[in-house]
């Protein structure tokens, strides 16, 4: 097979290590996906903070920022996994960093400007909403192009930690930022941590095998859909049809589209509680914009450990045993956080245990649900999979934002934080009740199949 340049790729199916931390390409998308999540998260606080406590926001108008910064989500994602399965995900991470560098820059001198108003904070929303459902498809194909399937835990394992740094980092810097120096240094941090991120990945030097750009054993070049299915010689599918073969492919596998499902019930009541949530913290118990961030980072020292246990655990009880009672028992928590009352030194290190817990489990989810999807992917619909999947849970969101902040202003907070705490247990139901529960100690086999 004729390389596409001097160094040529190499195939990712077999190791002969289970270690991807020898490869120098995978720790600079690690570094790099590590500095994208702690500018992710920065935003994710900083942006409805400003809001809240700098703009005054009211519920209504707080939902609606929320609902903005997540829509695209639902717009996007599955072009997102048209064009990653198409492009080099290095391009496409590379790009969307700088973009978003650049959309919180701007924000930040307008922010120093005294002209940060809430139209502004909404446009920022959107487009780094936007580009961040781009790098999010592209990292998640990345590693399955750049490491061997028998990586695939491991490497997941240490993604999803990074990004449980970045729950501890983000939250917390960006809550600080804000309440002791200003707005305009709170949205600076997140562009400054999307620099980083784009520095470290264009160093990737790897050169991307595309998948609908492979040669076949007979000299053919074409799309490779699925595992040795090539479309039509030298034709290029439409984004239509490429999308209609992700959709396909998941809601045909019955794992797969519990996935989906469950990740639509746990996205959709998430995004509502923490619509609530947000309010409910400086309002009913009065918390600063810094105890805010520490209740919140709390969450990411959780998701660390988590990260940890899904190396270890699934090969000991099983993948399906593992999904059912991570998602069970860190969603549940959440159910103790409506009867919180009383001065911030009682309910702060309640929110602090309540959090941890939170993170442990729901991030042994996030790492043993993402290692089964890869497994059960082809590579050449590992993007269309991912944004396929994505747009089916958090294409929820911005209407569970909406919600959220309906409940807030209508039934009152603790009314809606028990609502929407109850709402997220239907994503353990769904896993129960499906092939997920039934998965045992080794992760299933990708089938060869064609989904024309």
């Amino acid at each position: 097979m004729p390389s596409v340049s001097s160094r040529s790729p190499r195939s990712p199916r077999s190791s002969g290590s289970s270690s991807p931390w020898r490869d120098s390409d995978f720790r600079r998308l690690w570094l790099g996906q590590t500095a994208s999540q702690v500018g992710e998260h920065t935003s994710l606080v900083v942006l409805p903070l400003v809001a809240v406590l700098t703009l005054h926001a009211d519920a209504g108008q707080l939902g609606a920022l929320r609902a903005v910064g997540q829509a695209p989500i639902l717009l996007f994602a599955l072009f997102a996994g048209a064009w990653v399965d198409r492009w080099r995900t290095r391009t496409v991470m590379v790009l969307t960093d700088a973009g978003r560098a650049l959309a919180l820059g701007g924000a930040a001198v307008a922010a120093l400007l005294g002209a940060a108003g809430l139209p502004l904070l909404l446009v920022v929303a959107f487009a780094v909403g936007v580009l961040s459902v781009f790098f999010d498809v592209a990292y998640q194909a990345s590693l399955v192009r750049l490491v061997a399937r028998d990586q695939l835990v491991r490497g997941n394992s240490a993604l999803e930690g990074s990004r449980s740094a970045a729950q501890i980092g983000g939250p917390a810097l960006g809550g600080a930022l804000v309440s002791v120096l200003s707005a305009a240094a709170g949205v600076a941090a997140g562009a400054v941590f999307f620099g980083v991120s784009f520095l470290s990945i264009r160093r990737i030097r790897r050169v991307e095998a595309l998948p609908e750009r492979e040669s076949f054993p007979d000299g053919r070049t074409g799309r490779a859909g699925c595992d040795g299915c090539a479309g039509p010689v030298g034709r290029a599918p439409s984004v239509w049809r490429r999308i209609h073969e992700g959709l396909r492919f998941v809601v045909r596998d019955a794992a797969l589209r519990t996935v989906g499902l469950a990740s639509a019930a746990f996205q959709f009541s998430f995004a509502a509680l923490m619509t609530v949530y947000l309010l409910f913290l400086p309002r009913e118990l009065h918390l600063s914009g810094t105890a805010v961030g520490l209740a919140l980072a709390a969450t990411g020292p959780g998701a660390l450990l988590g990260s940890l246990l899904a190396a270890r655990l699934p090969g000991r009880f099983g993948y399906g045993t593992v999904l059912v009672c991570a998602a069970a028992l860190g969603d549940g928590v959440l159910l103790c956080l409506p009867v919180l009352h009383g001065p911030a030194t009682l309910t702060v290190p309640v929110l602090l245990a309540v959090n941890f817990v939170f993170g442990v489990f729901g991030q042994l989810v996030n790492v043993t649900v993402m290692a089964v999807r890869q497994a059960l992917t082809p590579d050449g619909m590992q993007g269309r999979a991912a944004a396929t999947i994505t747009f089916a849970g958090m294409g929820t969101t911005p209407l569970g934002s909406l919600l959220g902040g309906w409940l807030a202003g209508e039934w009152g907070l603790r009314t809606a934080l028990l609502v929407t705490a109850v709402g997220m247990m239907a994503s353990p139901v769904l896993m129960a009740l499906s092939p997920l529960a039934r998965l045992g100690k080794t992760l299933p086999v990708a089938p060869v199949r064609c989904v024309r």
